[in-house]
């Protein structure tokens, strides 16, 4: 059984946007099924389309979809999200080139982040479901994984299907479902910036 949410019931936009924006959203509740390696595959398809500076693509991905892979990546999980994230049957670290040819690319973790929304809304078309998380020791994950100085580390994200909220700790049960964003003046400047 597919659990979906319906997050209209809980999200409104001012404007007209296309239902994707809304649709979208970081659930908790995993089910352990496994994700095809063709439905897998197509998020990353859909991040490698972002746009980046000078088309570097500086944006790398580091899966873990084994259950022997899992546990290294579970390893240097905190443990509020070690309480959820342990059924997910996919992780990805996200990490960022920082350089080019001896050059800083000043917007790698900007333009890697573009990857990880077009890899999330891609998700959500496929019925699957997108945590990220930065709740996790970073030194660790480097030394760990054998990530090089030269990049960034920018997120983990646990990728799945949804289950019912009541498989999770009661305390997350409750915060299990889309909340909705701040007013648009209250981040859109005219001019100048304003407090």
């Amino acid at each position: 059984m597919m659990v979906m949410t319906e997050t209209r019931k809980y999200r409104t936009s001012e404007y007209d946007i296309d239902e994707m924006f809304l649709e979208r959203w970081s659930p908790r509740s995993f089910s352990e099924k496994e994700v095809p390696e063709d439905t897998l595959l197509a998020l990353f398809e859909a991040a490698h389309w972002a746009p980046s500076a000078f088309n570097f693509q500086p944006w790398r991905f580091i899966l873990a979809k084994t259950a022997e892979e899992r546990e290294v990546f579970h390893s240097f999980l905190y443990e509020g999200n070690l309480a959820w994230c342990t059924r997910a049957p996919v992780l990805a670290l996200i990490i960022s080139k920082k350089e080019r040819d001896g050059n800083v690319i000043h917007s790698h973790s900007f333009d890697t982040g573009a990857a990880w929304a077009f890899l999330a809304l891609q998700a959500n078309r496929k019925g699957l479901i997108t945590h990220p998380m930065t709740g996790f020791d970073f030194d660790r994950a480097r030394d760990v994984l054998e990530i090089p100085d030269e990049y960034n580390i920018e997120a983990l994200v646990a990728i799945g299907y949804q289950d019912e909220k009541e498989i999770l700790p009661e305390v997350l049960q409750e915060r299990e479902q889309p909340n909705q964003r701040m007013p648009l003046e209250n981040f859109i400047f005219n001019g100048k910036f304003k407090k």
